[in-house]
């Protein structure tokens, strides 16, 4: 029973893992697009930093729960 938890838990912390890098990289782009005003890339500069830590907790999450199925 135990495993299936771990199982649930390593399936969740994937695909939040996947949304934040979906939207890093989507930050990514627009901190880029220099026909974007200054305000906009700054903030998505440092929104794409936020949600590369969130990333990589995710991932470390998720292999935690990995290694005890």
């Amino acid at each position: 029973m135990e495993s299936v938890k771990h199982g649930a838990n390593y399936v969740s912390e994937s695909v939040q893992q996947a949304t934040r890098g979906t939207s890093k990289e989507a930050n990514k782009e627009v901190a880029k697009d220099s026909d974007a005003p200054i305000g906009t890339r700054a903030s998505a500069a440092k929104d794409a930093v936020s949600d590369k830590a969130h990333e990589s907790k995710h991932d470390a999450k998720a292999e935690g729960h990995k290694q005890q199925i």
